[in-house]
């Protein structure tokens, strides 16, 4: 395939397994189908954790093709695969795999992925009626439902649930990442964690403090965040609530005029320190002046 007109890009990305020697191959194949960076992850299939990927997809842009060889090179199951390429498409960017009929920048690349589609919606669908017949199977036999490990309080059933929950958190957590962790990473430790989940709740996501910090800790501990984002924000007086907010909202979409700010701290609710619901560009200016001299936006 040649590269694509206008501004579109192809990224590749290749997984490369320990197990199987594919890196050659893969690099050959990415750098023929026109890419013009390719993203190397040496690491195994089974693996959740995945920072160039991560990296990978925060840095793509609208217009972008993301290629690779084959879908098991970017994808650990059928779920993860269509979370991240749901996700790319509400960004305005394809996706295409050399070795299978996927390519979103075609109209049968796009039927391909409605078929994945429909089947992970069955898929599901079933393994809930399976679920349904298994318990009304044990209920009919005289015995409850669900783990008896549980039930009886043993400590190796607890540590083994745990462990599950954790593992799948995580392989939620990560194909994610690149909707908020980088806006984390623009705006902490400078600003508040309330200030953090409103630029983003703003940008349509929905996050509280609690969960967001959650987060972040475990992506920290995975070491896919930089530790530094858990730091103590900086002591401000009351009266810099406004300044936090602009510089929050300035940092989070740059190409906001003056009054477009004032737009969105009104449809926030926020009153300008002089009274009234009204904002001026001037005051907007102001506190955008102030945030830079206090540092919470840098040049």
């Amino acid at each position: 395939m040649t590269k694509l007109e206008g501004t579109k890009r192809l990224i590749g990305y290749a997984r490369i397994s320990t197990e199987e020697q594919l890196h050659d191959t893969q690099m050959e194949e990415l750098r023929a189908a026109g890419c013009e960076r390719i993203f190397e992850e040496p690491v195994s299939g089974t693996s959740p954790a995945r920072p160039v990927l991560t990296r990978l997809l925060g840095e793509l842009a609208a217009g972008d093709v993301l290629v690779v060889v084959q879908l098991d090179r970017l994808a650990r199951s059928v779920n993860h695969l269509l979370q991240v390429i749901e996700d790319l498409e509400g960004r305005d960017i394809h996706f295409r795999s050399i070795r299978d009929p996927i390519d979103t920048t075609t109209a049968e690349g796009k039927f391909s992925l409605e078929v994945i589609r429909a089947v992970v919606r069955l898929e599901r669908a079933l393994t809930v009626e399976r679920t349904k017949a298994g318990i009304k199977a044990a209920k009919g036999r005289g015995r409850l439902p669900g783990n008896p490990g549980l039930r009886e309080r043993r400590p190796e059933a607890i540590e083994a649930v745990s462990k599950a929950r954790k593992k799948r958190y995580l392989g939620e957590l990560i194909p994610s990442a690149q909707t908020w962790l980088p806006m984390v990473q623009k705006l902490r430790p400078q600003h508040s964690w309330d200030n953090v989940v409103r630029v983003l709740n703003r940008q349509g996501q929905d996050w509280t403090v609690e969960r967001l910090r959650r987060a972040v800790k475990r992506m920290i501990h995975e070491k896919l965040a930089d530790p530094s984002l858990l730091a103590r924000s900086p002591r401000r007086t009351p009266q810099d609530h406004l300044m936090q907010v602009v510089a929050a909202i300035a940092i989070a979409d740059p190409s906001l005029s003056l009054r477009d700010i004032a737009r969105q701290l009104e449809q926030m609710g926020e009153q300008p320190a002089r009274g009234g619901r009204k904002w001026q560009a001037s005051s907007v200016r102001h506190l955008l002046d102030e945030a830079y001299r206090f540092g919470l936006i840098r040049h």
